[in-house]
Protein backbone atom coordinates (compact mmCIF):
# COMPACT_ATOMS: atom_id res chain seq x y z
CA UNK A 1 0.00 0.00 0.00
CA UNK A 2 2.85 2.18 1.18
CA UNK A 3 4.42 1.89 -2.35
CA UNK A 4 1.24 2.51 -4.50
CA UNK A 5 1.38 5.72 -2.90
CA UNK A 6 4.73 6.39 -3.40
CA UNK A 7 4.41 5.43 -6.84
CA UNK A 8 1.28 8.13 -7.28
CA UNK A 9 2.95 10.29 -5.59
CA UNK A 10 6.33 10.41 -7.74
CA UNK A 11 3.69 10.46 -11.19
CA UNK A 12 1.24 13.36 -10.05
CA UNK A 13 4.33 15.70 -9.19
CA UNK A 14 4.92 16.31 -12.85
CA UNK A 15 1.31 17.03 -13.44
CA UNK A 16 1.55 19.39 -10.67
CA UNK A 17 4.72 21.08 -11.18
CA UNK A 18 3.39 21.56 -14.96
CA UNK A 19 0.32 23.39 -14.12
CA UNK A 20 2.25 25.43 -11.32
CA UNK A 21 4.36 26.76 -13.84
CA UNK A 22 1.24 27.10 -16.71
CA UNK A 23 -0.43 29.41 -13.84
CA UNK A 24 3.15 31.01 -12.42
CA UNK A 25 2.80 33.06 -16.23
CA UNK A 26 -0.13 34.85 -15.18
CA UNK A 27 0.95 36.08 -11.98
CA UNK A 28 2.19 39.56 -13.25
CA UNK A 29 2.87 41.10 -9.33
CA UNK A 30 6.16 43.39 -9.85
CA UNK A 31 5.34 44.25 -13.65
CA UNK A 32 3.57 46.79 -15.36
CA UNK A 33 -0.12 46.79 -15.68
CA UNK A 34 -1.51 46.18 -19.52
CA UNK A 35 -3.48 48.73 -20.54
CA UNK A 36 -6.62 48.90 -22.21
CA UNK A 37 -9.50 51.17 -23.06
CA UNK A 38 -13.06 49.99 -22.65
CA UNK A 39 -17.01 50.81 -22.61
CA UNK A 40 -18.61 50.17 -19.63
CA UNK A 41 -22.60 48.64 -19.43
CA UNK A 42 -23.97 52.06 -18.92
CA UNK A 43 -21.96 53.41 -21.64
CA UNK A 44 -19.18 55.33 -20.57
CA UNK A 45 -15.58 54.86 -21.88
CA UNK A 46 -13.12 53.91 -19.03
CA UNK A 47 -9.09 53.43 -19.53
CA UNK A 48 -6.45 52.31 -17.41
CA UNK A 49 -4.64 55.43 -18.59
CA UNK A 50 -7.20 57.80 -16.75
CA UNK A 51 -7.25 55.71 -13.72
CA UNK A 52 -3.29 56.33 -13.11
CA UNK A 53 -2.62 58.07 -9.81
CA UNK A 54 -5.13 56.06 -8.36
CA UNK A 55 -4.47 52.74 -6.43
CA UNK A 56 -7.13 50.25 -9.05
CA UNK A 57 -8.57 47.13 -7.85
CA UNK A 58 -9.28 45.18 -10.97
CA UNK A 59 -11.62 42.65 -11.39
CA UNK A 60 -11.52 40.08 -14.58
CA UNK A 61 -15.04 38.12 -14.81
CA UNK A 62 -16.94 35.42 -16.71
CA UNK A 63 -20.82 35.01 -16.37
CA UNK A 64 -20.71 32.11 -13.61
CA UNK A 65 -20.99 31.67 -9.73
CA UNK A 66 -17.47 32.01 -8.64
CA UNK A 67 -17.58 35.33 -10.49
CA UNK A 68 -20.72 36.84 -9.05
CA UNK A 69 -19.25 35.83 -5.25
CA UNK A 70 -15.80 37.76 -6.50
CA UNK A 71 -17.68 40.85 -8.00
CA UNK A 72 -20.05 40.99 -4.60
CA UNK A 73 -16.73 41.06 -3.29
CA UNK A 74 -15.05 44.18 -4.94
CA UNK A 75 -18.40 46.39 -4.02
CA UNK A 76 -17.89 45.55 -0.72
CA UNK A 77 -14.07 46.95 -1.52
CA UNK A 78 -15.73 49.94 -3.44
CA UNK A 79 -17.65 50.58 -0.24
CA UNK A 80 -15.11 50.61 2.22
CA UNK A 81 -13.16 52.75 -0.15
CA UNK A 82 -15.23 55.12 -1.30
CA UNK A 83 -14.08 58.75 -1.20
CA UNK A 84 -10.14 57.37 -1.25
CA UNK A 85 -8.14 57.77 -3.98
CA UNK A 86 -9.37 54.77 -5.37
CA UNK A 87 -10.75 53.28 -8.15
CA UNK A 88 -12.94 49.72 -8.28
CA UNK A 89 -13.26 48.05 -12.12
CA UNK A 90 -14.88 45.13 -12.94
CA UNK A 91 -14.50 43.60 -16.30
CA UNK A 92 -16.71 41.03 -18.32
CA UNK A 93 -13.42 39.70 -19.81
CA UNK A 94 -15.17 37.01 -21.67
CA UNK A 95 -17.25 38.99 -24.39
CA UNK A 96 -20.09 38.45 -23.75
CA UNK A 97 -23.26 40.43 -24.98
CA UNK A 98 -24.31 43.63 -23.17
CA UNK A 99 -27.52 42.32 -22.37
CA UNK A 100 -25.93 39.11 -20.73
CA UNK A 101 -24.14 41.15 -18.90
CA UNK A 102 -26.74 42.97 -17.68
CA UNK A 103 -28.97 39.87 -16.52
CA UNK A 104 -25.69 38.72 -14.62
CA UNK A 105 -25.20 41.89 -12.64
CA UNK A 106 -28.55 41.86 -11.66
CA UNK A 107 -28.88 38.52 -10.29
CA UNK A 108 -26.04 40.03 -7.67
CA UNK A 109 -27.27 39.65 -4.33
CA UNK A 110 -26.11 43.57 -4.21
CA UNK A 111 -26.29 46.64 -6.60
CA UNK A 112 -23.08 46.77 -8.35
CA UNK A 113 -21.85 50.53 -8.26
CA UNK A 114 -18.40 50.86 -9.65
CA UNK A 115 -18.32 50.74 -13.45
CA UNK A 116 -18.25 46.89 -14.74
CA UNK A 117 -16.87 47.42 -18.58
CA UNK A 118 -17.84 45.34 -21.59
CA UNK A 119 -14.77 43.56 -23.80
CA UNK A 120 -16.07 41.75 -26.75
CA UNK A 121 -12.63 41.17 -27.89
CA UNK A 122 -11.84 39.45 -25.01
CA UNK A 123 -8.50 42.48 -24.91
CA UNK A 124 -8.25 41.64 -21.06
CA UNK A 125 -8.37 38.07 -20.86
CA UNK A 126 -5.32 37.79 -23.67
CA UNK A 127 -3.39 40.54 -21.58
CA UNK A 128 -3.81 39.62 -18.19
CA UNK A 129 -3.90 35.80 -18.59
CA UNK A 130 -7.62 34.96 -17.79
CA UNK A 131 -9.16 32.33 -19.20
CA UNK A 132 -8.70 29.22 -17.47
CA UNK A 133 -7.84 31.41 -13.94
CA UNK A 134 -11.40 33.15 -12.99
CA UNK A 135 -12.13 35.39 -11.22
CA UNK A 136 -9.05 36.94 -11.24
CA UNK A 137 -8.28 40.29 -9.18
CA UNK A 138 -5.54 42.77 -9.29
CA UNK A 139 -4.81 45.78 -7.20
CA UNK A 140 -2.43 47.88 -9.00
CA UNK A 141 -0.63 50.84 -7.62
CA UNK A 142 -0.62 54.76 -8.38
CA UNK A 143 2.06 53.73 -10.72
CA UNK A 144 0.19 51.41 -12.74
CA UNK A 145 2.10 48.38 -11.68
CA UNK A 146 0.66 45.32 -10.47
CA UNK A 147 1.25 45.08 -6.60
CA UNK A 148 -0.71 42.01 -5.91
CA UNK A 149 -3.23 39.24 -7.92
CA UNK A 150 -5.48 36.46 -6.68
CA UNK A 151 -6.72 33.72 -8.92
CA UNK A 152 -9.83 31.64 -8.95
CA UNK A 153 -9.84 31.17 -4.78
CA UNK A 154 -12.15 33.81 -3.37
CA UNK A 155 -11.09 32.93 0.28
CA UNK A 156 -8.07 34.60 -0.67
CA UNK A 157 -9.59 36.92 -2.25
CA UNK A 158 -12.14 38.38 0.00
CA UNK A 159 -13.43 41.88 0.64
CA UNK A 160 -11.57 42.47 3.58
CA UNK A 161 -8.18 40.97 2.52
CA UNK A 162 -8.29 42.98 -0.98
CA UNK A 163 -9.16 46.01 1.10
CA UNK A 164 -6.10 45.92 3.23
CA UNK A 165 -3.80 45.30 0.31
CA UNK A 166 -5.76 48.42 -0.91
CA UNK A 167 -4.84 50.45 2.38
CA UNK A 168 -1.48 49.17 2.20
CA UNK A 169 -0.72 51.07 -0.74
CA UNK A 170 -2.44 54.23 0.33
CA UNK A 171 -0.31 54.54 3.10
CA UNK A 172 2.84 53.84 1.78
CA UNK A 173 4.85 56.68 0.16
CA UNK A 174 4.13 55.78 -3.94
CA UNK A 175 7.12 53.73 -5.53
CA UNK A 176 9.26 55.03 -7.89
CA UNK A 177 10.59 53.18 -11.18
CA UNK A 178 8.36 51.13 -13.70
CA UNK A 179 4.83 52.70 -14.79
CA UNK A 180 2.80 50.74 -17.00
CA UNK A 181 0.04 53.28 -17.64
Amino acid sequence: MRRALIVLAIALVPLWASHAVFAAGFFKVGEPAPVFALTSITGDAVSLEQLRGKVVVLGLFHICDPCMIQGTNLQKVHEATAGKNVAVVGINSSGNSKRDVGEFLSAFPVKVTYPYLLDPNKTTDKLYGGGKFIPNVYVIDQQGVIRWQRVGNMDLADADVITQEVEKLLASPPASGAGGM
